[in-house]
């Protein structure tokens, strides 16, 4: 019921009053004209159309907006935008994206043209004075000094009117415009003066080179450290960019600020100013740096490098007296004096501050006489236990028996370290005791084992080379055979002291390669490799008598090595010793009694001592004709259709008598070699007739046998024994005019081959004869069989 519902309409509604008289209609008439309104402003066009919205653009647009339409709307409106937030993310890095891709396009000519960042107001509406002070260019001083004009000003009326007027009126003005340049004007007269262009030009050079100098009173600029390297990095390496400059001022200035106790800050700040060329604000900064930071040796050190002399030296007093322990300062200090006696008491009174200081020790001993620098060196070793250097140089400087005792301390203060060992071999070498060099490197390495010291192979092999260039040869070769084999696994051995012994003569150490050596064939004593090895070192870096006797030991353990054998008599023969020779190759066919090298060795020893009857009997003991057969057969498989062994193997055949064999090997080879011409050439001495008759020449076949001659010799000119034969041939057969032509076609051939060509040719007696006397001599040993 109605009582039940309330009242059918609201109390905010508006009252329906359109059964009210017409005076009376006051909101139901308004709401009538406002629809109407509306539906006038309605906007009908297809573009204005939603299939779910239709014309209107909202169902409910003509409804009225309630509170729960309100709040509805709030409600959406959180919703969209927290829904907005959460693709908040998304959308920036698609954005980020796409920027990125943009940029990827731009090019190299778009970055170089985008401004610096600044003032972008129009300079004209900032300075007026731009409009009327326009450089003057180049070309007018040029051409100026081309026409050796001596005016040292501009017109006036080229400044007042920005060019010169003509003459004429309405004339057209010159292409210079106004010369106005702020800071070359003459006083007095606005004209510009041409010397102080080249003043100009001259502070700009200085400008410039100050800011690329690396150097202040001749010390150069160097962080020895490197700490420095993040502030300084921010400092510009040039002087061309005036921005940097400014940034890097800036951005120190708050450094500074920000951190005043921090001496990078300062020291790269004094760095900027002295690259820009204001050496006297690096000075300032630096000092006011040193107030800041007064314990900092960098800051004190910088300072003392950028003051001058007498200034630099006030820095370092200054230094002393907030850092008294302060080495690098003293060092410092010391370098400042010019004067030897200076630099001493300088060093002496800092060695009062830091007795224990080596590097200050060193540099004060440096300074002394040798007399004078023994007596320091005995308070420094007092001062520096643990100084290996200084015990040594003591040691150095004290007689024999006093450098003994020295390096006993040295050894008691200092029981782990190796040199204080080595020097006291060498100590004993250079004194004639060689006994003990042994003993004390032995000692060396069983006490520092004891002491937990680890035996480096490779450092005791570089001290040993040391030892060797200093001439110290029995402690370098005690220390190689010390060491040599520690470390090493027992099937390495060989190969690794072989190379160490090529590194050894790398460095120039041979001493340590010849205990290398003689260590492994000690180890290796019937090892051929090893002492062919070392003699062959001993060849190229020893002497004769070194090798000699290292080969009377290899022989001695490698009787059946035939190089050794040769090697030693060789080398008895290039000293003149022949018997010596042959006594070393009569051992040595008693240890090899089928060497052929040996054989050939003993019948060159004879033959060049001119001995030719000793080598005569000794060929006629080769005598092993089946040998011999052997090695040619083998050949011959080797190297098939090869005409000089076939030739070969027959001549064998007929020095031992055996013609029948030689018959048959003479048709193989020519069933091999049916187009050579070296076996029938072999009838020329002792062939069978049957071979004989088959040349035309010896059948008296003239014609046919000069066209195989000119055949012969043009497929191969360069084959002496076939000119000789032609030759001969002509000389038998021929006239004189043939016989020319053969001669001057020989000549003109220049042949270098052939078995009986290089006989005569090669003989010693005949080196300076010509071609042509070489053709008659070949042709004259031709035996006449034809």
């Amino acid at each position: 019921t109605r009582s039940d519902i309330g009242p059918a309409r609201d109390a905010n509604d508006p009252v329906d009053d359109r059964h009210a008289p017409p005076g009376k209609r006051t909101v139901g008439d308004q709401m009538k004209k406002n629809q109407a309104a509306d539906d006038d402003d309605e906007d009908l066009n297809d573009t204005n159309y939603d299939e779910f919205n239709g014309y209107a653009g909202s169902l409910f647009s003509s409804g009225p907006y309630e509170k729960d339409d309100e709040e509805a709307d709030a409600i959406y409106a959180a919703l969209d935008k927290r829904m907005d937030e959460r693709r908040k993310e998304r959308r920036k890095k698609k954005k980020k994206k796409k920027s990125k891709k943009k940029l990827a396009e731009v090019t190299e000519e778009e970055w170089l043209s985008i401004p610096e960042v600044g003032d972008a107001r129009n300079k004209r509406q900032r300075n007026p004075r731009y409009e009327k002070l326009t450089p003057v260019p180049d070309s007018f001083f040029a051409k100026h000094l081309q026409t050796g004009e001596n005016h040292t000003s501009v017109d006036p009326r080229q400044t007042q009117f920005g060019g010169l007027n003509t003459p004429y009126p309405g004339g057209l003005n010159t292409p210079y415009p106004g010369g106005m340049t702020p800071g070359l004007m003459t006083p007095g007269t606005g004209e510009l003066d041409m010397r102080k262009i080249g003043q100009a030009r001259n502070t700009l050079m200085d400008m410039r080179l100050s800011q690329v100098s690396d150097s202040v009173s001749g010390q150069t600029v160097v962080d020895p450290k490197g700490y420095l390297t993040d502030l300084n990095s921010m400092i510009p390496t040039h002087g061309g960019d005036i921005n940097d400059i400014k940034k890097a001022r800036l951005l120190l200035k708050s450094v500074r600020e920000t951190n005043p106790h921090h001496p990078p800050a300062w020291i790269a700040s004094a760095r900027l100013e002295e690259v820009t060329g204001k050496l006297q604000v690096a000075r300032n900064l630096i000092m006011k740096g040193t107030e800041m930071c007064p314990k900092s040796e960098d800051v004190w050190l910088e300072a003392a490098r950028l003051q001058p002399g007498d200034t630099a030296k006030a820095v370092v007093a200054q230094a002393v007296r907030h850092l008294p322990q302060s080495v690098r300062i003293y060092i410092r200090a010391a370098e400042l004096e010019t004067d030897i006696r200076a630099k001493k008491r300088v060093l002496r009174k800092a060695l009062e501050h830091v007795p224990n200081s080596v590097r200050l020790w060193k540099a004060a001993v440096e300074l002394e006489e040798p007399e004078d620098a023994r007596i320091m060196l005995s308070r420094a070793v007092e001062c520096c236990p643990t100084s290996v250097e200084l015990w040594l140089a003591l040691a150095r400087l004290e007689t024999y028996e006093n450098a003994r005792k020295v390096l006993n301390k040295a050894r008691e203060n200092i029981p782990t370290d190796r040199h204080i060992w080595i020097t006291a071999a060498k100590l004993e070498e250079a004194n004639g005791n060689t006994q003990m060099v042994e003993k004390i490197v032995d000692r060396a390495i069983t006490s520092l084992r004891a002491n937990g010291v680890e035996i480096n192979r490779e450092q005791w092999i570089q001290d040993a080379e040391e030892c060797d260039r200093a001439g110290s040869v029995a402690t370098c070769q005690a220390v190689m055979r010390a060491v040599i084999g520690i470390g090493i696994e027992e099937e390495d051995r060989k190969h690794t002291w072989m190379e160490d012994a090529d590194s050894c003569v790398a460095h120039n150490a041979l001493e340590c390669a010849r205990a290398i050596y003689a260590y492994a064939l000690q180890v290796f004593p019937s090892k051929k490799s090893v002492w062919l090895r070392a003699a062959y070192f001993e060849k190229n870096h020893g002497t004769r008598e070194s090798l000699e006797a290292l080969l009377q030991r290899a022989v001695a353990h490698c009787p059946k090595a035939e190089v050794l054998w040769l090697m030693g008599a060789k080398s008895k023969w290039l000293a003149g010793d022949v018997p010596a020779a042959r006594s070393i190759l009569a051992l040595a066919f008693q240890a090899n009694p089928n060497s052929e090298e040996i054989w050939l060795a003993a019948v060159k020893l004879e033959s060049e001592n001119d001995e030719y009857e000793r080598a005569r009997r000794l060929l006629a003991k080769i005598g092993q004709l089946t040998r011999a057969r052997a090695i040619l057969e083998k050949s011959r498989l080797k190297n098939p259709k090869n005409p000089g062994l076939w030739l070969e193997s027959v001549r064998l055949e007929y020095r031992a008598g055996l013609k029948n064999i030689a018959n048959t090997l003479m048709a193989k080879a020519l069933q091999e070699c049916p187009n050579s011409g070296h076996p029938p050439a072999a009838t020329h001495s002792g062939c069978p007739p049957v071979f004989r008759n088959r040349l035309f020449w010896s059948e008296r076949k003239i014609t046919k046998a000069r066209e195989w001659f000119h055949r012969t010799v043009k497929i191969d000119s360069d084959l002496g024994d076939a000119w000789a034969f032609f030759y001969k041939f002509e000389l038998q057969h021929g006239t004189e005019e043939q016989q020319e032509e053969v001669r001057k076609r020989c000549e003109s051939a220049e042949p270098r081959h052939g078995e009986l060509w290089c006989a005569v040719s090669k003989d010693i007696a005949n080196w300076q004869k010509k071609i042509g006397e070489v053709l008659r001599l070949v042709a004259g040993r031709i035996k006449n069989t034809f």
